[in-house]
């Protein structure tokens, strides 16, 4: 008889990591979210060998034990919070504690064998850091745009006081980004390659090499789908439900958009996907989903090929 596989499922907070491998018999284990508790979860596993550790995607603190981990040669996914609540809504389990879901995760490695990803090395990921402090900035000179335009006297003179604030921040991200690419030759090369089709900017490259590391390694499908872009069925015997897409990268899926906003002003092979869809009577938003699925399949093809934007049609 051949072994029962092992996986570990590990639940992440702030403080703690709460460990649960499936296999017989059953073991817990919880230990620090620090630098001695992850170290204390490697010596661990180099005893048990675990075939695969599954990790919840959590806001960032699963980063730190998910590159340690993979760095230790592990295998280890990152998985998506949401289809790991619909299996467990799927198999009966509707408690939830900390023990629990991490029981749940190995029981959803075990069961739907996620897939491995090449985690970003150190400079990807001080990049990502970047890029989201920038978007937490910008929402926040929004917000307290709109506040100023309801509000008069002094109030309004100390929003606008945090308004200049922020702007000066921002900038200091865009020097900062800047810096950290001219460093890199090889994220510059990147950089001016994906910038070379119109209508994407210097923000939406840095997101896309960031948010989006698996490009050029995919194939259209796939790579549309991870964006969520890609439109998925809804039908059930005689019906035929609307397609939506559904899932994916929002951060990226949200850059793309305003990349195409532009590309389908400038860009003549977007402008005409656009134009057409809009004459055959498809609404606005389905032309603007078609036109970032379009604008994905082509980076991808760019990035596998390394070749910059050429109008000439594209072979995914």
């Amino acid at each position: 008889m051949t072994e029962p596989r092992k996986v570990v499922g590990i639940d992440v907070s702030k403080a703690v990591l709460d460990c649960c491998v499936v296999s017989s018999p059953i073991q817990v284990l919880q230990v620090s979210n620090d630098a001695v508790g992850i170290e204390q979860l490697i010596q661990q596993f180099q005893e048990l060998k675990p075939d695969l550790i599954v990790l919840e995607a959590s806001g960032g603190y699963e980063t730190a034990a998910a590159t340690a981990l993979a760095s230790a040669l592990f295998r280890v996914a990152v998985v998506n919070p949401r289809q790991v609540r619909d299996f467990a809504k799927a198999t009966g389990q509707l408690a939830k504690t900390d023990r629990i879901d991490a029981r749940i995760l190995a029981q959803f490695g075990l069961a739907i064998e996620p897939q491995v990803r090449s985690l970003p090395d150190a400079d990807a990921r001080e990049l990502q850091g970047l890029l989201a402090r920038r978007s937490q900035l910008v929402a926040m000179r929004t917000q307290e745009l709109n506040r100023a335009a309801q509000v008069t006297g002094t109030l309004r003179a100390r929003i606008k006081k945090h308004i200049t604030w922020l702007n000066a921040a921002i900038r200091t991200c865009d020097v900062d980004l800047t810096a950290k690419l001219r460093t890199s030759p090889v994220w510059k090369a990147k950089e001016d390659l994906l910038r070379s089709m119109p209508g994407i900017g210097v923000i939406n490259s840095r997101m896309l090499m960031a948010g989006l590391p698996e490009l050029g390694q995919l194939n259209r499908q796939k790579i549309s789908a991870l964006v969520g872009v890609a439109p998925f069925n809804r039908d059930s015997g005689k019906f035929k439900g609307q397609r939506r897409i559904w899932g994916g990268r929002a951060h990226i899926r949200q850059a793309l958009y305003m990349a195409a906003l532009t590309a389908k002003r400038c860009n003549p092979v977007i402008r005409a996907l656009y134009e057409r869809l809009t004459m055959r009577g498809k609404p606005h938003k389905v032309a603007m989903v078609a036109c970032m699925r379009k604008m994905i399949t082509i980076l991808n093809t760019m990035a596998r090929h390394n070749a910059h934007w050429d109008p000439k049609p594209q072979t995914p």
